[in-house]
């Protein structure tokens, strides 16, 4: 199955990663990643929490103190300049636009924006143990978005991650505009059902056991049941998929062909996902081959997975992982 380039799906950015000048020194921290690769496949919706309350440009730099168990976010000449309740504040003000996100990126390390590890002060030795304060209510009120920072898509295997939460996550959100039904959720499941075995298998097989049954359910239960398949969906992918399940999941898939394939193509894939598994070829390959022979020998269910084509060619993220 293939996954059309869609600008539509929008993803809210930390305003300075676009380039935008809106730092405390006037700067920007323009992300070429961002920018230049997914700008192309998505619609971008920047802000900045820092200058929407009022700090101007340039402004006093801010930090996260640590005291009596609360964490302020303050100024760092001016003490009295404290900027918490505005910050929560602002968050809870965008509510109407977070939720038309299908992913959100936030600039790592911020007293506003930062999604983990920011700097906690408590006397002179700061701790990594903070989150930005926009950040924090921004994940409170949409625990299942999903959210990443600009220095974690440094590397390929939480890059490849966000964007396949943020493609089916916009495929849930397209199935819920629609009249829900037990039916389309088990379709949903199953076009996902590889995609979910590739991260957790356990945590696949307790989210496809909410499924199971026929028994009709009036709207209220089937909302309900759509609500906790959601965040245990969302649970689970937030696990990376490791080489291992990868495997395990290819060689299911594979087992589709079994009936089609000659002895020399039986090896040549089997030799493929063999080399995948000891890190000599990235996952493309084995995900190349499958599709050039269930292209020849064509599978229903396996055309109506999405684990083969998670996300547009062109962003190259199987080339990586």
């Amino acid at each position: 199955m293939s996954e059309a380039i869609t600008p539509q799906i929008k993803l809210g950015v930390s305003s300075c990663l676009l380039g935008e000048k809106v730092r405390y020194d006037s700067g920007h921290k323009k992300n070429s990643f961002i920018v230049g690769v997914l700008g192309a496949h998505f619609e971008f919706l920047p802000f900045c929490p820092e200058v929407s309350i009022g700090l101007g440009i340039p402004r006093e730099t801010i930090h996260l103190i640590g005291s009596d168990d609360q964490i302020r976010c303050v100024g760092t000449k001016t003490q009295d300049l404290d900027v918490t309740e505005q910050l929560l504040a602002a968050a809870d003000e965008q509510k109407g636009w977070h939720q038309d996100l299908c992913g959100y990126l936030l600039k790592s390390g911020s007293p506003s924006c930062g999604m983990e590890r920011v700097k906690v002060y408590n006397g002179s030795r700061p701790e990594r143990t903070g989150v930005g304060l926009y950040a924090k209510r921004l994940m409170e009120n949409f625990p299942d978005l999903p959210v990443e920072e600009e220095g974690r898509l440094e590397d390929a295997h939480l890059r490849e991650n966000f964007i396949q939460r943020v493609y089916i996550y916009s495929r849930w959100r397209a199935l819920l505009k629609e009249t829900l039904t037990r039916g389309k959720l088990q379709k949903f499941h199953a076009q996902h059902k590889y995609i979910f075995m590739s991260h957790d298998q356990n945590l696949a097989k307790q989210l496809g056991a909410l499924l199971v049954g026929t028994a009709e359910q009036s709207n209220t239960d089937l909302n309900e049941l759509a609500q906790t398949y959601l965040s245990q969906m969302m649970i689970l992918l937030r696990v990376i998929a490791s080489r291992q399940n990868h495997v395990n999941t290819l060689q299911h898939i594979q087992g589709y062909l079994k009936k089609d394939l000659d002895s020399d193509d039986k090896q040549e894939l089997a030799e493929s996902i063999g080399q995948y598994r000891q890190g000599l070829l990235p996952l493309i390959v084995p995900i190349t081959l499958l599709r050039h022979h269930f292209r020849r020998h064509p599978k229903g269910y396996i055309e109506d997975s999405y684990y083969l084509r998670p996300h547009p060619n062109e962003l190259m993220l199987l080339n990586h992982v």
